[in-house]
Parts: structure tokens; C-alpha cells; sequence
């Protein structure tokens, strides 16, 4: 039987659906991410951050969210969204997929202690799907 992939979503795929594609991974989940309006490059300090955890994601992009990535996708978690009109969570609530919503702060601008606790937050929810 083929396992699972899990589709992380965000706007710009540069922070939180990027930091639980690595723990995902890290965890032995197979996952993909992407984004609604991908940016030019993976939040810098998000890279940093992962790498406190041993995990580089430094030569990862940003990509575009696509129909093939969803379909792939037996389960595809938005993290939440400040940009109502490009946010991933109602294009893909009509979706025939299972859709769960984190709602997380987005990183960007945020201070570095503020991109932790979003990453831990990210990271302990990624161990409760492995766990599942």
C-alpha cells in the first residue's frame, strides 16, 4: 500500500507549510508544500531556526501550488491565513480532500522568538500526525 502524502499550504510556501514539510519528513511522513502566491525565497530565518533542530532546509524554494500536488494529497493542512484574498483555505475547501486548518501566525516580520514558538507549535502538531 502507498503511503500517505500530506500537502502543507501557505501563502507564500516561505515559512510554516516549509517548517512542517522538514518535520514531517524529519518524522518519516511523506509530504510535499507549497504556496497560493509563492515567494522568491524560504524566510531566512526560518532557514535558522531550522537549523537549530539539525534540520537544513537552506536550497529549498518556494513553489506553486498545483491541481497534481492536491490530488497526490490524501490530506492537505492550510496553516492559516493573513491574505484573505489569495489564502489557500477557501480554493480548496471545495476540494473531495480531507482539509484541516492550523491556523498559525505567519514568520514573516516576526521577532525570532516569535518564529520558535511557531516552529515548536509547528513541530508538535507534525509528532501528533505521525502519531495518528
Amino acid at each position: 500500500m502507498a503511503q500517505k502524502e500530506i500537502l502543507f499550504v501557505c501563502v507564500e510556501n516561505a515559512g510554516r507549510s516549509q517548517m512542517a514539510q522538514a518535520f514531517a519528513e524529519k518524522y518519516e511522513l511523506k509530504a510535499s508544500s507549497a504556496g497560493t502566491v509563492p515567494s522568491a525565497r524560504v524566510n531566512p530565518i526560518v532557514v535558522d531556526l531550522m537549523k537549530e533542530k539539525g534540520i537544513d532546509i537552506s536550497e529549498n524554494s518556494p513553489k506553486m501550488l498545483t491541481p497534481e500536488m492536491i490530488n497526490r494529497a490524501s490530506l492537505v493542512v492550510t496553516m492559516g491565513c493573513s491574505v484573505e484574498e489569495v489564502c489557500p483555505k477557501p480554493m480548496l475547501a471545495q476540494m473531495q480532500k480531507k482539509l484541516v486548518d492550523w491556523n498559525l501566525k505567519d514568520p514573516k516580520g516576526k521577532s525570532l522568538q516569535e518564529v520558535r514558538e511557531i516552529r515548536d507549535e509547528i513541530e508538535k502538531r507534525v509528532i501528533e500526525l505521525s502519531n495518528a
